[in-house]
């Protein structure tokens, strides 16, 4: 166990906690500063760090990350061996650890009733595009009975469907299809908070003197001053005034979200018992939304203006990795995730703000936590976030993943590049050049290439196969997304001109990965809940179902693959050439061993020489110099 970090500590003693080096490299990350910085100044104390910075980001940030390392140290954590400690995994592998998982928004999926939202019966009549493209899994965004402020993520009622997607009965079904396929099917949760319209809430608000008053974040006070300077992620402050109450209620995201009081025993029981219910019912698992938010600091105490202007968000410091979060979701492992005959359904946690060594500290198979956490450090490059508008090089994305890879020992890396809060990963990394569809595919299946041979469990956002990209939207009245439409409204009320606050906007809205499948090339959406845009020939299944050269093919050839060679699936993973767009690695298993080689740019390359000898499989462009690598592309190898 490490020593706790005083302000006589060195800042090398700071990198050398899990959450003191990963709250440094999201300094580093969000300020764009080189990432060596850190290590070359690593000799000096931090109370001088503290004089030298405070000019700059003023009091009190130098604590506060001495405060983070420390916290993590007084976790449960602190009763373990730490990541560096801890033996990989041996014998048989969870199944989830080589499982390709499918990600499916349900609202734009398919629409089997010609209401404009997509629904479980069109998903039950989908199924087979699933198993025709070779996936394991499918992790469905919410279907709970929501009033649907934030499309699903704000729960009403976690044991009914809602409306718009169907029955229970519909649900019973889908997971029994599933499952007759060879599929296992992992549902959202989101239990950070509930919809303001949850009977919880609605009994809370009824009587201050109620069990469910205690489940939440009431705070007296007066209409005029929130509790804390808190902001939500959805603009605005993260508290709501309630006048019949005569109190706030925090709420990280929308207004009408609210979030839960997980300290409190009552809360933790009724989320396990949820879990339980649909255990019982068949599914597989939960991916669980923002999950390491659910520990706040005690007293709620404001958030330093710094680490606020940084990040975006006041406040985050105090709740991103919590005093209690490791206790809460062993708790919840134990109490929920565990069946009665010894085994787990699988716990995937969406993890904001997490870095690698905290995120390891979550998902270490010895600590009966999470199994696997998405760690959104990749999405961006250093010094950007989502709404800017500019050109993602992949170098970050390949160089981060096999960081990941190379501290993994008893934890596992989930890979992904879109869900459904992010933009399309083609348009960010060909930008305009999305255009030409020649580019448009060249890039997809260099996506598909990474993703699929790199050393961890895969999800697929919906789309994907197909090589989808950012959609056209002509204004802001063509957004459903909560969070752009109040985000416009904000930046606008702030004085930004209206036609840069929607290039902001343009930029990083969830919208573009909302927008329906496209099931056939004249697909008409014009009375869907959100209209997609893009209709350039070649891009729907029904075009790319039968066409070798597809990106659906490729995809499906590479799944194909995978499956089949157990090296590319759960084996080592060795970086054998890294230079500017270049990489190649080796994935191998006793029996086997595989050579990616990828041009990660927009330009020709001289192939690296590796000296080894190796039959070509398969390649993203045919009929080049064998000398060279073609823009956006790769070429997998059977070493002899």
């Amino acid at each position: 166990m490490s020593l706790p970090v005083t302000r006589r500590s060195r800042l090398r003693d700071l990198l050398a906690t899990p959450v003191g080096r990963d709250a440094t490299d999201k300094v580093v990350l969000f300020s764009g500063v080189p990432a060596w910085v850190p290590r070359l100044v690593g000799g000096l104390r931090l109370d001088t760090l503290d004089r030298l910075v405070r000019p700059i980001v003023g009091e009190g940030l130098v604590d506060a990350l001495i405060g983070l390392a420390n916290a993590g140290l007084g976790s449960a954590a602190q009763d373990e061996p730490s990541a560096g400690e801890r033996e990989p995994v041996t014998g048989p592998q969870p199944w989830w650890r080589s499982a390709v998982f499918a990600q499916v928004y349900p609202r734009s999926f398919a629409d089997s009733n010609g209401d404009g939202i997509g629904d479980l019966r069109g998903i039950i009549d989908h199924l087979d595009h699933f198993t025709d493209l070779g996936v394991d899994a499918l992790w469905l965004s919410p279907v709970f009975d929501s009033p649907n402020r934030d499309m699903g993520y704000d729960v009403r009622d976690y044991r009914a469907v809602m409306a718009e997607m169907g029955t229970l009965d519909d649900l019973d079904e889908l997971i029994a299809g599933c499952h007759r396929r060879g599929l296992r099917i992992v549902l959202d949760l989101v239990v950070n908070h509930t919809s303001t319209e949850h009977r919880w809430y609605q009994k809370a608000l009824a009587d201050p003197d109620s069990a469910e008053r205690g489940y939440y974040f009431f705070r007296d006070g007066n209409a005029s001053q929130p509790p804390n300077n808190w902001n939500s992620f959805f603009s605005g402050p993260a508290w709501r005034w309630e006048p019949s109450a005569n109190a706030w209620a925090l709420h990280l995201f929308d207004q009408n979200q609210v979030d839960l009081n997980w300290d409190n025993p009552a809360v933790r029981r009724e989320v396990a018992d949820i879990v339980g219910w649909w255990l019982d019912r068949g599914v597989d698992g939960f991916r669980l939304d923002v999950i390491n938010y659910i520990s706040k600091q005690p007293g709620l105490p404001d958030g330093h203006p710094f680490v606020g202007r940084l990040f975006g968000f006041t406040g985050i410091e105090h709740y991103f990795h919590g005093p209690m979060l490791h206790e809460h979701l062993a708790a919840l492992r134990r109490d929920g995730f565990t069946r009665p005959d010894g085994t787990t359904a699988v716990m995937i946690g969406e993890t904001p703000g997490i870095g690698i060594e905290t995120g390891r500290l979550l998902s270490g198979a010895g600590r009966g936590e999470l199994d696997l956490v998405f760690n959104f450090d990749a999405l961006e490059t250093p010094g950007h976030t989502r709404w800017d508008d500019y050109r993602y090089n992949l170098g970050h994305l390949v160089d981060f993943w096999l960081d990941y890879n190379a501290r993994v020992t008893d934890d596992w890396v989930a890979l992904f590049l879109e869900n459904h809060d992010n933009p399309r990963m083609v348009s960010k990394v060909a930008g305009q050049r999305a255009a030409d569809p020649a580019v448009r595919v060249r890039v997809a299946r260099l996506l598909a290439t990474l993703l699929l041979t790199m050393r961890g469990t895969p999800f697929l956002f919906q789309g994907q196969e197909l090589g989808a990209v950012n959609e056209p939207f002509r204004g802001i009245d063509d957004l459903r997304d909560v969070e752009s439409l109040n985000r416009y409204a904000e930046l606008v009320a702030g004085g930004m001109p209206a036609a840069k606050a929607w290039r902001q906007v343009l930029a990083g809205s969830r919208d573009h990965a909302r927008t329906p499948i496209r099931w056939t090339e004249h697909q008409d959406d014009s009375s869907r809940w959100l209209r997609g845009h893009d209709r350039t020939p070649g891009f729907s299944v029904e075009a790319q179902r039968d066409d070798p050269r597809s990106v659906l093919a490729w995809y499906r050839a590479l799944l194909a693959l995978r499956r089949a060679h157990l090296a590319l699936a759960t084996g080592d993973i060795e970086c054998v050439h890294r230079s500017r767009d270049l990489v190649a690695w080796l994935r191998s298993s006793p029996d086997e061993t595989w050579l990616v080689e990828a041009n990660l740019g927009g330009r020709v390359r001289r192939r690296p020489r590796l000296g080894v000898a190796a039959v070509e499989v398969l390649a993203t462009t045919t009929g080049g110099d064998a000398a060279r690598l073609a823009p956006w592309s790769a070429v997998i190898s059977r070493l002899r």
